[in-house]
């Protein structure tokens, strides 16, 4: 055969097939006998069949079927090997893979992630790992029963510790296993051991089974903390705040990089009023808010209704600062401000006060009462330092703290009273008040301000909340200045703190807002999903612009305060069926925009608090005061039982479950173990602290020995355990 070369005509010819026509000639077809007769004379299709074709691209892709090969999975292999207990901000980091930026986790394995259109997240205080394997009876009524029980749990737990292992890797005991016992065993469920456990339906209490039916696996979750110090952290902050990511061109290091400083540091004058807290950071904080924050809004009813709860009123002796309406009232006309004024036109004071105690002595909860406040001026000047005489006796001064002595209060006759008419002078709609954690001397003084500037905010603790910096170590750090330095009968300075406080705003307003920031900063995971954008598959307008991923939470009470107050919608509720209605409404949206955007929120953050409030678990809460909800809580479910309360929640995950849209990844968690005895103790602990530097030790009412200290430890460990599941609609 002899080789020659193409002509220009054949080779058109060949480049002009396309895979489709290539095909048909090798079978035996020409691309002329499969064109549809609607074709035109050059090919192109007339039809209205083919111009759908054209515009499939701006179509909302299909999702795909269960039982096919690219639907998103989340499993365990029973061969893999953890190195650690799975903790919060894994179960984070999962939902930031699953629709954001988050890196691929470690501890399971998520097949098709990009398949995943929503997460879910409800966490579930009051569910424990003993309510699964039987050492918690949920028939037992009586809490000091309940203890009882799992004491005598715990020996028996230990001599499972093998057969845990092999429940957990083996599937051949599962329920299709070949050789069923005659009753059905419990499950083994050993707390030394990092690995998840097979879920077995018919081995869990009847009121647990719900859960069985939707997850493969019970985890045992870690909430965050210090071991060392016995303590545990917020599961709030672990999950909805999540590290700083930083562009790769400005990372010099792994992890967030703390605020320069030195030369490369650059300074940004900063008026004051820029450091004001926000309503939802002093709400945080536990402050009395003033009127003029909610005043003409729809939590008007509430919060005076909070008001009157906590006995916080006028009638119980508080005063709120007159002429202050609105927040807007404090507000200085851009003409009167002088160019370049850190002080914005505004008035700003530094206050810091002293506390004796004033019940009882045993009792619980103390009472502080005011013995000394101190104010000082922009410019360093004392404008007030009074001694207050208290309404009740003294049962303890607090000299190493307080620096009040007996001597001292001889004579004096100044009333709480006296020093609010006072106060109320020097407070006007243009006054920001400075302090240090000024929340107590707040209530100390019975006084509400709506403009504030807190030191322990501006400067957040290097491991961030809920942990706090002292003032002391604050000036150490920023002033090279030694306070507090008192002995014995000298304690603090009222004055010398409240200087303190103000050199150190003047320093941040000079510096900028970046200044003395934590080395751990962090954000809301909301404003991070808000960087993240829809794929063009899950689009409700997928020929717009770029769709940011929307983030809900929807709890008890009024989620915008707190690590709720950054998402695109928030749901309040009153009751677990109404955070489940809320869930729904959260997914499917407003055809209108109403309240949930059309298509329904990408990520949802809720929380079930029936549970947490029948055993107990539930204490006073920073995102919301609770005192209300529980009074009612505890009313509605006192008669019922443990057994019935869990049915109740278990079945609230199942209906969150079936509401679920297909493809959605549903996280449940407990947030923590039971918190009362590590409370307990550290109770125990502050107490003996407080009495240690103040009295001798025959005098102390509270020994702290390395008995004392071992129980604290172990409290911290049980209460810092909590349990997950995790699984695909």
């Amino acid at each position: 055969m002899t080789d020659r070369k193409r002509s220009r005509d054949e080779h058109d010819e060949y480049n002009h097939f396309g895979m489709g026509a290539t095909l048909s000639r090798l079978n035996g077809t020409t691309a002329q006998e499969e064109k549809s007769p609607a074709q035109g004379p050059n090919g192109a299709d007339d039809s209205e069949e083919w111009q759908q074709v054209e515009s499939r691209h701006k179509k909302r892709k299909k999702l795909p079927k269960k039982e096919s090969n690219n639907y998103p999975v989340i499993t365990h292999s029973a061969n893999a090997r953890l190195q650690s207990i799975v903790r919060i901000s894994d179960l984070q980091n999962l939902a930031l893979y699953a629709i954001a930026d988050g890196n691929a986790p470690q501890w399971c394995a998520v097949r098709h992630h990009g398949q995943i259109r929503k997460v879910v997240m409800l966490m579930v205080p009051g569910l424990e790992a003993g309510m699964f394997d039987g050492s918690i009876p949920l028939s037992t009524s009586s809490e000091e029963e309940q203890k009882q029980a799992v004491t005598a749990a715990a020996a028996a737990a230990a001599d499972s510790t093998e057969l845990a292992k092999k429940d957990n890797s083996a599937p051949e005991n599962s329920a299709e296993s070949s050789v069923q016992p005659a009753t059905p065993r419990a499950l083994h469920i050993s707390p030394d051991d990092y690995y998840p456990v097979k879920l077995v339906t018919s081995r869990l209490p009847q009121a647990l089974q719900p859960l069985g039916d939707v997850f493969d696996h019970i985890w045992p979750i870690k909430t965050p903390g210090e071991d060392k110090y016995a303590r545990m952290h917020s599961p709030l902050a672990a999950i909805l705040t999540t590290p700083i990511v930083r562009p790769k061109e400005e990372k010099k290091g792994k992890g967030p990089q703390p605020p320069p400083e030195g030369k490369n540091w650059r300074n940004q004058r900063t008026a004051a009023t820029e450091m004001m807290a926000t309503q939802d950071e002093l709400a945080e904080e536990g402050y009395v808010l003033h009127p003029a924050h909610y005043n003409g809004t729809s939590s008007a009813a509430t919060e005076t209704a909070r008001r009157e709860l906590n006995k916080t009123t006028s009638s119980d002796g508080w005063v709120d600062t007159s002429g202050i309406k609105t927040l807007s009232d404090g507000d200085i006309p851009e003409k009167d401000i002088e160019q370049g004024s850190v002080t914005a036109g505004r008035k700003v004071l530094a206050m810091d006060c002293e506390m004796c105690i004033t019940s009882p002595p045993g009792t619980t909860p103390q009472v502080f009462s005011l013995t000394r406040v101190s104010i000082i001026d922009w410019d360093g000047h004392t404008l007030l330092d009074e001694l207050v005489k208290p309404a009740d006796p003294i049962t303890d001064y607090l000299t190493p703290y307080s620096g009040i002595t007996p001597a001292m209060l001889e004579g004096v006759t100044t009333t709480l009273a006296e020093i609010q008419a006072k106060l109320l002078s020097l407070l006007t709609p243009q006054t920001i008040l400075v302090g240090h954690s000024l929340n107590s001397d707040l209530n100390a003084l019975q006084l509400t301000h709506p403009y504030i500037i807190d030191t322990a905010l501006l400067f957040p603790h290097p491991r961030g909340p809920p942990l706090k910096s002292s003032l002391k170590w604050l000036a150490q750090r920023y002033l090279s200045r030694e306070i507090q330095k008192g002995h014995g009968s000298t304690g603090h300075d009222s004055v010398e703190d409240a200087k303190a406080c103000l050199d150190l705003v003047k320093q941040k307003c000079e510096k900028g807002k970046a200044w003395g920031t934590s080395e751990a900063s962090g954000e809301s995971i909301f404003k991070r999903l808000a960087r993240s954008h829809r794929p063009r598959r899950d689009k409700v307008n997928p020929i717009g612009d770029d769709e940011p991923r929307i983030g809900a939470v929807v709890d008890w009470g009024e989620p915008t305060r707190g690590y709720g107050g950054q998402a695109k919608v928030a749901i309040g509720c009153e009751t677990d069926a109404e955070v489940v209605a809320g869930i729904k409404h959260a997914l499917t949206g407003d055809a209108d925009d109403a309240v949930v955007p059309k298509g329904g929120c990408d990520f949802v953050w809720a929380r079930l608090r029936a549970l947490e409030a029948h055993r107990g678990w539930w204490n006073r809460s920073k995102l919301v005061d609770t005192d209300a909800l529980r009074a009612s809580t505890a009313d509605a479910s006192a008669a019922e039982s443990l057994e019935s309360v869990t049915a109740q929640t278990a079945a609230h995950v199942r209906e969150v479950f079936d509401a679920l849209p297909p493809c959605t990844a549903f996280v449940v968690y407990s947030g923590s173990g039971d918190p009362r005895d590590l409370s307990e103790m550290q109770a125990l602990q502050q107490r003996f602290k407080e009495e240690f530097r103040t009295k001798k030790w025959d005098e102390l009412s509270v020994r702290w020995t390395d008995v004392e200290e071992q129980r604290l430890r172990e409290a911290c460990k049980k209460a810092r355990l909590g349990v997950g599941f995790v699984t695909v609609k």
